[in-house]
């Protein structure tokens, strides 16, 4: 029964770091990935990387009026929130075949 225990454990341990790699060159590979959000129906495009660093804002002239500042925010804001969620997204769905059938709480940071 002690050597299966002490199978068993070297097993999770490899498991483990093997999980532990796959992470991090899920995490690496993500900082060369670009995601773009909108709104505005392209007026406003937003772009970060696969570690949600936003990288770049792209706004048409026509979405500019200095007598509407407020609508520019909110499409501004929109399409910050739309590339968020693409990319928290895109994470899950890297990470999820890593993490599978582990039954990790939500939200753990993978």
């Amino acid at each position: 029964m002690t050597q299966d225990f002490g199978k068993m454990m070297r097993d999770a341990q490899k498991s483990l770091q093997k999980m532990q790699a796959d992470m991090s060159k899920v995490q690496d590979d993500l900082k060369f990935i670009t995601i773009e959000g909108s709104s505005g129906g392209g007026a406003v495009k937003v772009t970060c990387n696969g570690q949600t660093e936003f990288i770049s804002v792209k706004i048409k002239p026509e979405a500019v009026d200095p007598n509407d500042v407020e609508t520019l925010e909110d499409l501004v804001l929109a399409a910050v929130k739309d590339a968020s969620q693409r990319t928290q997204q895109l994470i899950a769905d890297k990470t999820g075949s890593i993490t599978k059938g582990l039954n990790l709480p939500p939200g753990l940071g993978f």
